[in-house]
């Protein structure tokens, strides 16, 4: 799942819930959430533990966690 769709299908709120758990400013979670930068590989493990998996590291960056899957 994309961290968009994520975001679209859980409680309004959830991507500044979701930057405040990672400890990143919400301006920077709605960037990587409308795909205008990209995750770091740190935050997008912290991405995928916050959303219990449904949101993985290699969702967010398969160029460097794609071979995981």
């Amino acid at each position: 799942m994309t961290l968009q769709d994520y975001v679209l299908i859980n409680k309004r709120g959830t991507a500044a819930q979701l930057a405040a758990r990672c400890g990143i400013t919400k301006t920077w979670m709605s960037l990587i959430v409308s795909g205008k930068r990209l995750a770091s590989p740190e935050l997008a493990v912290l991405i995928e533990e916050y959303t219990a998996g449904q949101v993985t590291r290699a969702d967010l960056r398969p160029d460097i966690f794609g071979a995981l899957q």
